[in-house]
């Protein structure tokens, strides 16, 4: 479980981030540092994960056009990241372009290439949201549309809510990487997170890893939470 739960690092400053680390990394062997962090401290904000000896999921979901992606795949691979992710809505080319830049910084740096993930539908979207924007599909459908893209284009797998978890892996097989926040242990505010889940829930379907944020970082004693899932 150790190597599972991803713990989300959404705060703005190299101390708050410390004093997570200091907390939860004997805990927890994967972080995630988002736009908040990465925007607010920059490499640096990388630098502190490693130093704990971390792995680190860069979450800053790339949305560009393909040669955009592929420089910023390229340069995500020298940070030394575990995995990376892009919206899958950006289309095939641009996913194709995303692996590509990845593979070959690697090659060139002779290292493992990162994970890369397609951002399927924000936890944070309903149908109603959906519809709004032009997509009168539901959230399952979108996703699994996206998520088949997501495969074509040789991503490892996919960052979906945990309502389309057994959906997904019925449909993409067993070695698709799902990746699942949205994950709420029992009795925690949902947030803004419109399709939630406990952790158990999102294992039970078919998550490979969860991603906790405030119920955990936020809690009065975040080592007690993780230890209860």
């Amino acid at each position: 479980m150790k190597d599972k739960i991803i713990i989300a690092l959404d705060v703005n400053t190299l101390k708050e981030e410390e004093r997570l680390l200091d907390i939860l990394s004997p805990h927890v062997q994967v972080f995630k540092i988002g736009m908040e962090l990465f925007y607010s401290c920059g490499f640096k904000a990388i630098e502190l994960v490693k130093k704990y000896d971390r792995d680190i999921f860069l979450d800053l979901k790339f949305h560009d056009i393909s040669n955009t992606v592929y420089a910023a795949s390229k340069t995500a691979v020298k940070f030394g990241v575990f995995m990376l992710n892009v919206h899958a809505s950006g289309g095939i080319d641009m996913m194709k372009k995303a692996v590509e830049g990845a593979e070959e910084e690697s090659e060139k740096l002779g290292i493992s290439r990162p994970k890369i993930l397609g951002v399927t539908v924000l936890t944070s979207l309903d149908s109603e949201a959906l519809k709004k924007t032009g997509i009168n599909k539901s959230p399952e459908e979108q996703v699994l549309n996206l998520s088949r893209l997501a495969k074509e284009a040789g991503l490892d797998g996919v960052v979906a809510s945990p309502e389309e978890i057994s959906a997904i892996r019925k449909a993409m097989g067993k070695d698709f990487l799902i990746v699942t926040p949205g994950v709420r242990p029992e009795g925690s505010d949902s947030g803004d997170q419109k399709r939630v889940a406990t952790p158990k829930e999102a294992f039970q379907r078919g998550a490979d890893y969860i991603v906790i944020g405030r119920p955990v970082t936020k809690a009065k004693d975040p080592v007690r939470v993780i230890q209860s899932i």
